[in-house]
């Protein structure tokens, strides 16, 4: 029987509950499928840091790059000065792991979630691919007379042809995998941003050695006009850091809402990172109201990435008919109980088991 060693930081508000239902979902599908899940959990996040002062000690990060993967439940406490816990994990994370995919399925699960007038799972069916360890985000910023009235503030966007290229490079792969449309669409400003000419090249050459898929180009402010008149035209698309970041939220409520959307921060063959998107939504923590489907979204994810794709599949697939069967109605919070959520998963589970 396979063993996974998983780490698990449940983090802020909701995320440990979240987390424990995402966990109880995972657990589930290693009972049905076979597989076994070491899990450790760590207490990091807002109020550990408030208890102890320290965020990710170098001793319990060191234990992490040991195991296949980290799911992280939500981080973010207004306690806390901006960015504190959130450049101390995930920034940390995906910067020292050097975790330069980020991977964001944008799935519609069932019609009545699609904020979009006649669109359907048909039509939204995507996977950005957003660049994930440059651009504005690499922390080159600084200040010069700060707090006076003439203060200049800089951050530098920073492109490498190493990490533009790999990151177009995994968008080609997947959507060879995928083979569906067989099209991927680099977003990007390099009218406005020049420096992002980069990309235009690089994605021209990575390009040409994949003659059996399609190319597709779009600005970003076009690309996000899009995505709400024709979400059916993407299949993959590939953008650096910033963009993404904006573009995959609004495909979040393309496919139903933060609620619903999970994410991968890809090292391939290496410790990878997956959460659900969402924030860590204090003023409704320890409720029992948030949804969790985002939470067991991703560790779905999390499973297909360390080999159990069999039960990474059929844990999507419970969650496509409990929509459609109508047992689960919606993803905002308090539609359902979140424990509620994680045992409708796994009975369902369970039963997918028991038929195979």
């Amino acid at each position: 029987m396979a063993q996974h060693d998983i780490a698990i930081i449940g983090g802020d508000g909701i995320g440990p509950e979240v987390t424990r239902e995402a966990m109880k979902v995972a657990d589930a599908a290693a009972e049905v499928f076979g597989f076994s899940l070491k899990k450790t959990e760590y207490p990091f996040g807002s109020q550990h840091f408030l208890d102890t002062g320290e965020i990710w000690p170098d001793a319990q990060f060191e234990e992490t790059k040991q195991m296949k993967a980290l799911f992280l439940g939500a981080i973010g406490d207004p306690r806390l000065e901006v960015g504190k816990i959130e450049y101390g994990i995930i920034a940390k994370a995906r910067f020292e792991l050097d975790l330069y995919i980020n991977l964001r399925p944008i799935k519609l699960y069932d019609e009545r979630l699609c904020p979009l007038k006649g669109k359907g799972p048909d039509d939204v069916d995507m996977v950005i691919i957003r660049e994930n360890t440059e651009d504005a985000y690499a922390g080159m910023h600084g200040f010069c007379h700060k707090g006076q009235h003439h203060e200049v503030a800089t951050q530098t966007m920073v492109y490498t042809r190493e990490g533009v290229e790999r990151a177009i490079r995994y968008a080609f792969e997947l959507a060879r995998k995928r083979n569906k449309r067989k099209q991927v669409t680099l977003i990007d400003k390099a009218n406005a941003v020049r420096a992002q000419d980069i990309w235009t090249r690089v994605f021209a050459i990575v390009a040409a050695e994949y003659e059996d898929i399609k190319t597709d180009h779009a600005y970003i402010d076009a690309a996000c006009m899009w995505m709400v008149k024709n979400p059916e035209w993407f299949d993959v698309a590939v953008t650096p850091n910033l963009f993404g970041d904006i573009i995959t939220d609004l495909g979040a409520m393309v496919q139903g809402g933060m609620g619903i959307a999970a994410s991968g921060n890809l090292h391939p063959g290496q410790v990878s990172l997956f959460e659900p998107i969402h924030g860590s939504a204090p003023k409704h923590a320890g409720k029992n109201l948030a949804s969790p489907v985002a939470a067991i979204l991703a560790a779905s994810m999390m499973l297909d990435y360390v080999g159990e794709s069999t039960a990474s599949a059929a844990i999507e697939s419970t969650v496509v008919e409990l929509f459609k069967s109508g047992q689960l109605k919606a993803v905002t919070t308090g539609a359902h109980p979140t424990n509620e959520v994680g045992d409708m998963v796994v009975s369902a589970l369970r039963k997918v088991g028991a038929s195979v």
